[in-house]
Protein backbone atom coordinates (compact mmCIF):
# COMPACT_ATOMS: atom_id res chain seq x y z
CA UNK A 1 0.00 0.00 0.00
CA UNK A 2 1.63 3.23 -1.04
CA UNK A 3 1.89 5.86 1.57
CA UNK A 4 -0.55 9.04 1.64
CA UNK A 5 0.76 12.34 0.68
CA UNK A 6 -1.48 14.73 3.28
CA UNK A 7 -0.52 17.72 1.20
CA UNK A 8 -2.03 16.36 -2.23
CA UNK A 9 -5.54 17.28 -1.45
CA UNK A 10 -8.38 17.79 -4.39
CA UNK A 11 -8.72 21.45 -5.62
CA UNK A 12 -11.62 21.77 -2.99
CA UNK A 13 -9.66 21.34 -0.01
CA UNK A 14 -7.34 24.25 -1.24
CA UNK A 15 -10.49 27.03 -1.45
CA UNK A 16 -12.03 25.74 1.82
CA UNK A 17 -8.96 25.88 3.72
CA UNK A 18 -8.31 29.72 2.43
CA UNK A 19 -12.15 30.27 3.24
CA UNK A 20 -11.69 29.49 6.92
CA UNK A 21 -8.25 30.81 7.17
CA UNK A 22 -9.62 34.37 6.56
CA UNK A 23 -13.07 34.02 8.39
CA UNK A 24 -10.58 32.69 11.44
CA UNK A 25 -8.25 35.90 10.70
CA UNK A 26 -11.67 37.90 11.13
CA UNK A 27 -13.01 36.36 14.02
CA UNK A 28 -9.96 36.15 16.05
CA UNK A 29 -8.59 39.58 15.21
CA UNK A 30 -11.73 41.15 16.55
CA UNK A 31 -11.83 38.76 20.05
CA UNK A 32 -8.11 39.73 20.82
CA UNK A 33 -8.98 42.94 21.54
CA UNK A 34 -12.66 43.57 21.87
CA UNK A 35 -12.79 43.38 25.60
CA UNK A 36 -10.06 45.97 25.83
CA UNK A 37 -11.93 48.36 23.59
CA UNK A 38 -14.79 48.18 26.03
CA UNK A 39 -13.09 48.88 28.63
CA UNK A 40 -10.45 51.77 27.36
CA UNK A 41 -12.81 53.02 24.31
CA UNK A 42 -16.10 52.50 26.02
CA UNK A 43 -15.94 52.80 29.34
CA UNK A 44 -17.25 49.51 30.98
CA UNK A 45 -15.52 48.09 34.00
CA UNK A 46 -13.51 44.95 33.69
CA UNK A 47 -16.24 43.27 35.15
CA UNK A 48 -18.90 44.26 32.82
CA UNK A 49 -16.70 43.41 29.62
CA UNK A 50 -16.20 39.77 30.99
CA UNK A 51 -19.46 39.08 31.98
CA UNK A 52 -20.68 40.44 27.98
CA UNK A 53 -17.79 38.71 26.92
CA UNK A 54 -18.96 35.66 27.96
CA UNK A 55 -22.68 35.92 27.11
CA UNK A 56 -21.79 36.96 23.65
CA UNK A 57 -19.43 33.84 23.06
CA UNK A 58 -22.19 31.56 24.38
CA UNK A 59 -24.53 33.19 22.40
CA UNK A 60 -21.59 32.46 19.47
CA UNK A 61 -21.77 28.92 20.17
CA UNK A 62 -25.32 28.57 20.71
CA UNK A 63 -26.16 29.59 16.84
CA UNK A 64 -23.96 27.24 14.94
CA UNK A 65 -26.76 24.71 15.31
CA UNK A 66 -29.23 26.91 13.21
CA UNK A 67 -26.70 27.55 10.70
CA UNK A 68 -25.84 23.98 10.67
CA UNK A 69 -29.80 23.29 9.58
CA UNK A 70 -30.06 26.13 7.10
CA UNK A 71 -27.05 24.97 4.99
CA UNK A 72 -28.03 20.94 5.40
CA UNK A 73 -31.97 21.58 4.67
CA UNK A 74 -33.15 25.35 3.39
CA UNK A 75 -29.96 26.98 1.26
CA UNK A 76 -27.15 24.57 0.96
CA UNK A 77 -24.30 25.00 2.40
CA UNK A 78 -21.86 27.02 -0.22
CA UNK A 79 -24.87 29.74 -0.14
CA UNK A 80 -24.83 29.66 3.74
CA UNK A 81 -20.90 29.84 3.71
CA UNK A 82 -21.42 33.40 1.75
CA UNK A 83 -24.65 34.83 3.52
CA UNK A 84 -22.66 33.98 6.58
CA UNK A 85 -19.57 35.85 5.47
CA UNK A 86 -21.48 38.82 4.50
CA UNK A 87 -23.50 38.76 7.88
CA UNK A 88 -19.89 39.20 9.51
CA UNK A 89 -18.91 41.81 7.48
CA UNK A 90 -21.49 44.06 8.27
CA UNK A 91 -20.73 43.27 12.69
CA UNK A 92 -17.07 44.17 12.18
CA UNK A 93 -17.84 46.93 9.90
CA UNK A 94 -20.35 48.05 12.85
CA UNK A 95 -18.00 47.57 15.11
CA UNK A 96 -15.57 49.65 13.32
CA UNK A 97 -18.10 52.53 13.46
CA UNK A 98 -18.78 52.19 16.93
CA UNK A 99 -15.24 53.58 17.18
CA UNK A 100 -16.05 56.57 15.99
CA UNK A 101 -16.84 58.93 18.59
CA UNK A 102 -20.15 60.63 16.99
CA UNK A 103 -22.25 57.38 16.17
CA UNK A 104 -22.61 56.11 19.56
CA UNK A 105 -20.45 53.37 19.93
CA UNK A 106 -21.87 52.11 22.76
CA UNK A 107 -25.55 51.38 21.75
CA UNK A 108 -23.71 50.62 18.49
CA UNK A 109 -21.57 47.41 20.07
CA UNK A 110 -24.80 45.54 20.82
CA UNK A 111 -26.11 45.40 17.37
CA UNK A 112 -22.35 45.05 16.04
CA UNK A 113 -22.19 41.81 18.48
CA UNK A 114 -25.64 40.69 17.18
CA UNK A 115 -24.53 40.46 13.77
CA UNK A 116 -21.07 38.63 14.46
CA UNK A 117 -23.28 36.35 16.35
CA UNK A 118 -25.95 35.41 13.70
CA UNK A 119 -23.17 35.94 11.00
CA UNK A 120 -20.77 33.27 12.98
CA UNK A 121 -23.65 30.80 13.44
CA UNK A 122 -24.59 30.55 9.50
CA UNK A 123 -20.75 30.60 9.01
CA UNK A 124 -18.97 28.11 11.25
CA UNK A 125 -20.67 24.72 10.71
CA UNK A 126 -20.62 24.89 7.25
CA UNK A 127 -17.04 25.12 5.65
CA UNK A 128 -15.94 22.11 7.54
CA UNK A 129 -19.11 19.92 6.31
CA UNK A 130 -18.41 20.95 2.72
CA UNK A 131 -14.93 19.74 3.06
CA UNK A 132 -16.20 16.37 4.66
CA UNK A 133 -18.23 16.34 1.24
CA UNK A 134 -15.53 16.64 -1.32
CA UNK A 135 -14.32 12.77 -0.07
CA UNK A 136 -15.07 9.74 -1.16
CA UNK A 137 -16.00 7.55 1.41
CA UNK A 138 -12.79 6.14 2.99
CA UNK A 139 -10.41 8.37 1.00
CA UNK A 140 -7.29 7.86 2.95
CA UNK A 141 -6.37 11.35 2.76
CA UNK A 142 -9.76 12.29 4.93
CA UNK A 143 -8.13 12.74 8.52
CA UNK A 144 -5.08 14.21 7.09
CA UNK A 145 -6.91 17.11 5.41
CA UNK A 146 -8.97 17.88 8.30
CA UNK A 147 -5.69 18.01 10.48
CA UNK A 148 -4.49 20.89 8.12
CA UNK A 149 -7.74 22.18 8.24
CA UNK A 150 -7.40 22.79 12.02
CA UNK A 151 -3.93 24.39 11.13
CA UNK A 152 -6.14 27.19 8.54
CA UNK A 153 -7.79 28.07 11.90
CA UNK A 154 -4.69 28.33 13.60
CA UNK A 155 -3.13 30.37 11.60
CA UNK A 156 -5.54 32.43 10.59
CA UNK A 157 -6.09 33.61 14.55
CA UNK A 158 -2.38 33.55 14.76
CA UNK A 159 -1.37 36.25 12.19
CA UNK A 160 -4.64 38.31 13.39
CA UNK A 161 -3.79 38.10 16.69
CA UNK A 162 -0.69 39.67 15.89
CA UNK A 163 -1.70 42.38 13.79
CA UNK A 164 -5.26 43.37 15.40
CA UNK A 165 -3.57 44.85 18.46
CA UNK A 166 -0.65 46.73 16.79
CA UNK A 167 -3.40 47.90 14.28
CA UNK A 168 -5.24 49.12 17.30
CA UNK A 169 -2.85 50.61 19.10
CA UNK A 170 -1.05 52.47 15.98
CA UNK A 171 -4.23 53.44 13.91
CA UNK A 172 -7.38 53.12 16.33
CA UNK A 173 -9.34 50.68 17.08
CA UNK A 174 -11.80 51.31 13.65
CA UNK A 175 -9.03 50.24 11.67
CA UNK A 176 -8.57 47.34 13.78
CA UNK A 177 -12.14 46.11 13.44
CA UNK A 178 -12.10 47.17 9.78
CA UNK A 179 -8.92 44.60 9.28
CA UNK A 180 -11.37 41.74 10.40
CA UNK A 181 -13.82 43.00 7.82
CA UNK A 182 -11.45 43.16 4.95
CA UNK A 183 -10.83 39.52 6.06
CA UNK A 184 -14.66 38.34 5.81
CA UNK A 185 -14.62 40.14 2.33
CA UNK A 186 -11.68 38.42 0.67
CA UNK A 187 -13.56 35.34 1.88
CA UNK A 188 -16.58 36.31 0.08
CA UNK A 189 -14.95 37.26 -3.08
CA UNK A 190 -12.72 34.07 -2.56
CA UNK A 191 -15.32 31.79 -2.38
CA UNK A 192 -17.90 33.66 -4.96
CA UNK A 193 -14.98 33.72 -8.06
CA UNK A 194 -13.82 30.06 -7.46
CA UNK A 195 -16.97 28.43 -6.33
CA UNK A 196 -16.92 26.48 -9.83
CA UNK A 197 -14.27 24.43 -7.85
CA UNK A 198 -16.73 22.92 -5.65
CA UNK A 199 -20.01 23.51 -7.86
CA UNK A 200 -20.77 19.81 -7.83
CA UNK A 201 -20.17 19.28 -4.15
CA UNK A 202 -22.44 20.40 -1.10
CA UNK A 203 -25.70 19.96 0.59
CA UNK A 204 -29.27 18.61 -1.51
CA UNK A 205 -30.63 22.28 -1.64
CA UNK A 206 -27.13 23.33 -3.11
CA UNK A 207 -27.57 21.45 -6.12
CA UNK A 208 -30.95 22.91 -7.01
CA UNK A 209 -31.47 26.54 -8.27
CA UNK A 210 -31.73 29.39 -5.14
CA UNK A 211 -35.55 29.41 -3.80
CA UNK A 212 -36.04 33.53 -3.45
CA UNK A 213 -38.19 32.95 -1.27
CA UNK A 214 -36.36 30.73 1.38
CA UNK A 215 -33.44 32.83 0.85
CA UNK A 216 -35.27 35.99 1.49
CA UNK A 217 -37.54 34.29 4.75
CA UNK A 218 -33.71 33.84 5.95
CA UNK A 219 -32.15 36.72 5.41
CA UNK A 220 -35.07 38.68 6.93
CA UNK A 221 -34.77 36.07 9.89
CA UNK A 222 -31.14 36.56 10.26
CA UNK A 223 -31.84 40.20 10.30
CA UNK A 224 -34.69 39.57 13.27
CA UNK A 225 -32.23 37.45 15.44
CA UNK A 226 -29.45 39.98 15.18
CA UNK A 227 -31.55 42.27 16.88
CA UNK A 228 -32.59 39.65 19.13
CA UNK A 229 -29.26 38.80 20.37
CA UNK A 230 -28.29 42.69 20.62
CA UNK A 231 -31.27 42.92 22.69
CA UNK A 232 -30.33 39.82 24.93
CA UNK A 233 -26.69 41.07 25.62
CA UNK A 234 -28.08 44.63 26.73
CA UNK A 235 -30.97 42.40 28.93
CA UNK A 236 -28.00 39.61 30.03
CA UNK A 237 -30.33 38.27 32.53
CA UNK A 238 -32.92 37.13 29.89
CA UNK A 239 -30.00 35.36 27.69
CA UNK A 240 -28.52 33.37 31.18
CA UNK A 241 -32.58 32.45 31.21
CA UNK A 242 -33.27 30.97 27.64
CA UNK A 243 -29.04 29.20 28.28
CA UNK A 244 -30.20 27.55 31.50
CA UNK A 245 -33.81 26.31 29.76
CA UNK A 246 -32.16 25.23 26.34
CA UNK A 247 -29.60 23.40 28.49
CA UNK A 248 -32.02 21.34 30.99
CA UNK A 249 -34.48 20.99 27.96
CA UNK A 250 -31.24 19.30 25.54
CA UNK A 251 -29.90 17.14 28.71
CA UNK A 252 -33.05 15.32 29.19
CA UNK A 253 -34.03 14.57 25.68
CA UNK A 254 -30.21 13.32 25.88
CA UNK A 255 -31.05 11.21 29.08
CA UNK A 256 -34.22 10.14 27.66
CA UNK A 257 -32.91 8.84 24.41
CA UNK A 258 -30.18 7.09 26.70
CA UNK A 259 -32.51 4.94 29.01
CA UNK A 260 -34.49 3.52 25.51
CA UNK A 261 -31.27 2.20 25.17
CA UNK A 262 -29.46 -0.75 26.67
CA UNK A 263 -25.69 -2.64 27.31
CA UNK A 264 -22.91 -0.97 26.06
CA UNK A 265 -24.62 1.83 23.98
CA UNK A 266 -25.96 2.95 26.87
CA UNK A 267 -23.07 3.13 29.36
CA UNK A 268 -21.10 5.03 26.49
CA UNK A 269 -23.74 7.40 25.64
CA UNK A 270 -23.19 8.25 30.13
CA UNK A 271 -19.87 8.65 29.30
CA UNK A 272 -19.67 11.18 26.73
CA UNK A 273 -21.79 12.87 29.24
CA UNK A 274 -19.03 12.66 32.29
CA UNK A 275 -16.80 14.00 29.25
CA UNK A 276 -18.91 16.49 28.24
CA UNK A 277 -19.04 18.33 31.99
CA UNK A 278 -14.58 17.91 31.82
CA UNK A 279 -15.23 19.75 28.57
CA UNK A 280 -17.08 22.09 30.20
CA UNK A 281 -14.79 22.81 32.60
CA UNK A 282 -12.36 23.20 30.08
CA UNK A 283 -13.68 25.83 28.01
CA UNK A 284 -14.38 27.70 31.00
CA UNK A 285 -10.38 28.09 31.47
CA UNK A 286 -9.72 28.45 27.74
CA UNK A 287 -11.84 32.18 27.79
CA UNK A 288 -9.62 32.78 29.96
CA UNK A 289 -7.49 34.04 27.21
CA UNK A 290 -9.11 37.05 25.83
CA UNK A 291 -10.20 38.42 29.18
CA UNK A 292 -8.82 37.55 32.40
CA UNK A 293 -5.21 36.55 31.06
CA UNK A 294 -5.78 39.70 28.60
CA UNK A 295 -6.15 41.65 31.50
CA UNK A 296 -3.11 40.42 33.71
CA UNK A 297 -1.26 40.88 30.60
CA UNK A 298 -1.72 44.23 29.67
CA UNK A 299 -1.35 44.84 34.14
CA UNK A 300 1.38 43.23 35.40
CA UNK A 301 3.58 41.39 32.85
CA UNK A 302 6.48 42.88 30.61
CA UNK A 303 5.53 43.91 27.32
CA UNK A 304 8.35 42.35 25.50
CA UNK A 305 8.63 38.32 24.37
CA UNK A 306 12.45 37.47 23.70
CA UNK A 307 13.62 40.97 23.67
CA UNK A 308 11.08 42.36 21.05
CA UNK A 309 8.56 44.77 22.14
CA UNK A 310 5.16 43.52 22.01
CA UNK A 311 1.47 44.76 23.10
CA UNK A 312 -0.06 43.17 25.72
CA UNK A 313 -2.68 41.61 23.53
CA UNK A 314 -0.44 39.85 21.16
CA UNK A 315 0.53 37.59 23.45
CA UNK A 316 -2.89 35.80 22.84
CA UNK A 317 -1.30 34.73 19.83
CA UNK A 318 1.26 32.00 21.91
CA UNK A 319 -2.39 29.91 21.85
CA UNK A 320 -2.48 29.09 18.03
CA UNK A 321 1.23 29.06 17.67
CA UNK A 322 1.81 26.52 20.16
CA UNK A 323 -1.39 24.21 18.75
CA UNK A 324 0.68 24.72 15.42
CA UNK A 325 3.81 22.85 17.26
CA UNK A 326 2.39 20.43 19.20
CA UNK A 327 -0.36 19.30 17.07
CA UNK A 328 1.91 16.86 14.60
CA UNK A 329 4.13 15.83 17.80
CA UNK A 330 0.40 14.64 19.83
CA UNK A 331 -0.71 12.73 16.86
CA UNK A 332 2.55 10.33 16.64
CA UNK A 333 2.13 10.11 20.32
CA UNK A 334 -1.58 9.21 19.63
CA UNK A 335 -0.27 6.83 17.25
CA UNK A 336 2.30 5.02 19.33
CA UNK A 337 0.40 4.85 22.57
CA UNK A 338 -3.21 3.48 20.82
CA UNK A 339 -5.48 2.70 23.11
CA UNK A 340 -3.81 2.76 26.57
CA UNK A 341 -3.95 6.24 25.88
CA UNK A 342 -7.74 6.43 25.41
CA UNK A 343 -10.22 9.36 25.57
CA UNK A 344 -10.99 9.52 29.43
CA UNK A 345 -7.14 9.45 30.13
CA UNK A 346 -6.60 12.36 27.25
CA UNK A 347 -9.36 14.42 28.54
CA UNK A 348 -8.38 14.26 32.18
CA UNK A 349 -4.51 14.62 31.31
CA UNK A 350 -6.14 17.84 29.71
CA UNK A 351 -7.36 19.28 33.06
CA UNK A 352 -4.01 18.71 34.80
CA UNK A 353 -2.25 20.60 31.95
CA UNK A 354 -5.03 23.37 32.63
CA UNK A 355 -4.53 23.28 36.21
CA UNK A 356 -1.05 23.86 36.02
CA UNK A 357 -0.90 26.87 33.35
CA UNK A 358 -3.04 28.75 36.38
CA UNK A 359 -0.50 27.22 38.95
CA UNK A 360 2.59 28.76 36.88
CA UNK A 361 1.07 32.14 37.24
CA UNK A 362 0.16 32.32 40.42
CA UNK A 363 3.73 30.72 41.25
CA UNK A 364 5.34 33.24 39.09
CA UNK A 365 3.64 36.60 41.17
CA UNK A 366 6.29 35.57 43.55
CA UNK A 367 9.22 36.67 41.21
CA UNK A 368 7.26 40.39 40.52
CA UNK A 369 9.50 42.71 40.17
CA UNK A 370 9.51 45.67 43.18
CA UNK A 371 6.88 47.35 40.27
CA UNK A 372 5.01 44.70 40.69
CA UNK A 373 5.51 43.40 36.86
CA UNK A 374 6.48 39.32 35.67
CA UNK A 375 8.82 38.61 33.13
CA UNK A 376 6.70 37.30 30.24
CA UNK A 377 8.53 33.76 29.89
CA UNK A 378 5.85 32.65 32.31
CA UNK A 379 3.02 33.07 30.54
CA UNK A 380 4.93 31.73 27.41
CA UNK A 381 4.82 28.46 29.39
CA UNK A 382 1.11 29.02 30.60
CA UNK A 383 -0.05 29.28 27.50
CA UNK A 384 2.06 26.41 26.08
CA UNK A 385 0.41 24.36 29.27
CA UNK A 386 -2.51 25.53 27.95
CA UNK A 387 -2.64 24.98 24.46
CA UNK A 388 -1.78 21.49 24.91
CA UNK A 389 -4.77 20.87 27.09
CA UNK A 390 -6.96 22.40 24.31
CA UNK A 391 -5.46 19.59 21.86
CA UNK A 392 -6.52 16.78 24.58
CA UNK A 393 -9.93 18.42 25.36
CA UNK A 394 -11.49 20.50 23.07
CA UNK A 395 -9.60 19.33 20.11
CA UNK A 396 -10.73 15.96 20.50
CA UNK A 397 -14.08 16.63 21.47
CA UNK A 398 -16.31 16.07 18.37
CA UNK A 399 -13.98 12.91 17.72
CA UNK A 400 -15.28 11.73 21.33
CA UNK A 401 -18.97 12.30 20.50
CA UNK A 402 -18.84 10.23 17.15
CA UNK A 403 -16.88 7.46 19.20
CA UNK A 404 -19.67 7.04 22.38
CA UNK A 405 -22.70 8.46 20.80
CA UNK A 406 -25.08 6.47 18.66
CA UNK A 407 -25.18 7.28 15.13
CA UNK A 408 -28.78 8.36 15.14
CA UNK A 409 -28.05 10.52 17.69
CA UNK A 410 -24.83 12.11 16.19
CA UNK A 411 -26.63 15.45 15.12
CA UNK A 412 -27.55 16.25 18.14
CA UNK A 413 -24.96 15.14 20.57
CA UNK A 414 -22.42 17.16 18.36
CA UNK A 415 -25.10 20.46 18.73
CA UNK A 416 -24.52 19.30 22.62
CA UNK A 417 -21.11 19.70 22.47
CA UNK A 418 -21.15 22.98 21.47
CA UNK A 419 -24.02 24.06 24.35
CA UNK A 420 -21.09 22.86 26.47
CA UNK A 421 -18.71 25.89 25.32
CA UNK A 422 -21.83 27.74 25.72
CA UNK A 423 -22.57 27.02 29.07
CA UNK A 424 -18.68 27.44 29.66
CA UNK A 425 -19.13 30.83 28.34
CA UNK A 426 -21.38 32.34 30.54
CA UNK A 427 -18.73 30.94 33.69
CA UNK A 428 -15.98 32.08 32.39
CA UNK A 429 -17.56 35.55 32.49
CA UNK A 430 -18.10 34.94 35.96
CA UNK A 431 -14.99 33.79 36.98
CA UNK A 432 -13.16 36.64 34.96
CA UNK A 433 -14.97 39.40 36.79
CA UNK A 434 -13.50 37.92 39.85
CA UNK A 435 -9.50 39.14 38.57
CA UNK A 436 -11.63 42.83 37.52
CA UNK A 437 -9.88 44.86 40.18
CA UNK A 438 -11.87 47.14 42.04
CA UNK A 439 -12.44 51.00 41.70
CA UNK A 440 -9.44 52.85 42.90
CA UNK A 441 -6.83 49.86 42.35
CA UNK A 442 -4.61 51.05 39.72
CA UNK A 443 -1.37 50.17 40.42
CA UNK A 444 0.19 47.00 39.15
CA UNK A 445 1.36 45.80 43.10
CA UNK A 446 -2.28 45.81 43.72
CA UNK A 447 -3.41 44.02 40.92
CA UNK A 448 -1.02 41.17 41.61
CA UNK A 449 -2.26 40.28 44.50
CA UNK A 450 -5.89 39.86 42.95
CA UNK A 451 -4.58 38.08 40.33
CA UNK A 452 -1.79 35.10 42.24
CA UNK A 453 -5.87 35.18 45.04
CA UNK A 454 -7.78 34.24 41.74
CA UNK A 455 -5.36 32.13 39.33
CA UNK A 456 -4.33 29.96 42.41
CA UNK A 457 -7.91 29.49 43.32
CA UNK A 458 -8.60 28.46 39.84
CA UNK A 459 -5.53 26.47 39.83
CA UNK A 460 -6.30 24.42 43.07
CA UNK A 461 -9.96 23.54 42.04
CA UNK A 462 -9.18 22.68 38.41
CA UNK A 463 -6.41 20.56 40.45
CA UNK A 464 -9.30 18.68 42.42
CA UNK A 465 -11.26 17.86 39.51
CA UNK A 466 -8.02 17.00 37.53
CA UNK A 467 -7.37 14.32 40.02
CA UNK A 468 -11.19 13.06 39.97
CA UNK A 469 -10.82 12.26 36.24
CA UNK A 470 -7.67 10.44 36.57
CA UNK A 471 -9.31 8.53 39.42
CA UNK A 472 -12.46 7.61 37.21
CA UNK A 473 -10.47 7.30 33.65
CA UNK A 474 -9.46 3.39 33.92
CA UNK A 475 -13.28 3.01 34.71
CA UNK A 476 -14.00 5.28 31.70
CA UNK A 477 -12.33 3.30 29.60
CA UNK A 478 -13.37 -0.15 30.83
CA UNK A 479 -16.67 0.80 30.07
CA UNK A 480 -15.84 2.15 26.81
CA UNK A 481 -13.90 -1.02 25.90
CA UNK A 482 -17.00 -3.19 26.79
CA UNK A 483 -14.86 -4.56 29.94
CA UNK A 484 -16.55 -3.04 32.68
Amino acid sequence: MSEVNVFKQPKPFYLIFSVEFWERFGFYGMQAILTVYMVNILGMSEAESFTLFGAFSALIFGSVAIGGWVGDKILGTKRTITLGAFILTIGYSLLGLSAAGDVGGKELIYIAMGFITMGNGLFKANPSSLLAKSYEENDPRFDGAFTMYYMAINLGSFFSMLLSPWIAEKMGYGMAFGVSAIGLLITMVNFMVMGRIVKNIGSKPDMSPVNKRYYFMVVVATVAFSFLSAFLLQHLFYAHAILVVIGITIVVIYFKEAFKTQGLERAKMFVAFVLMLQGIVFFALYFQMPTSLNFFAIHNVSHDLFGFKVEPEQFQALNPFWIMIASPLLAILYNKLGERFAMPFKFAFGMVLCSLAFLILKFSTGFANPQGIINSNWLVVSYLLQSLGELLVSGLGLAMIAQLVPQRMMGFAMGMWFLTSATAAILAGWIASLTAAPEGIVEPTQSLILYAEVFGEIGYVTAAIAVFTLLIAPKLTRIIQGKA
